[in-house]
């Protein structure tokens, strides 16, 4: 299992605002520090893709329990 040094819950948020929240952490934390998201919204796994491509950022893990996702991002 991956430590995540700090944790977002944007379950019941709708795109855009999973990826807005996660752009707005990623800018306070350090190099190196990982982001764990929790999301119930189907297109972060496609909207975190894209902006993961752009940002250098890198996805350590991402998998599904039910609904619920979990995203791993390690900032650069």
């Amino acid at each position: 299992m991956i430590k995540a040094d700090q944790v977002i819950d944007v379950r019941g948020q709708m795109c855009p605002r999973p990826l807005l929240m996660t752009k707005q952490t990623l800018k306070t934390m350090q190099s190196g520090k990982v982001l764990q998201i929790i999301s119930d919204d189907e297109t972060t796994k496609l909207t975190f893709h894209s902006y993961l491509e752009r940002s250098g950022d890198e996805l350590l893990d991402m998998h599904q329990d039910g609904l619920v996702i979990h995203h791993y991002i390690m900032k650069k």
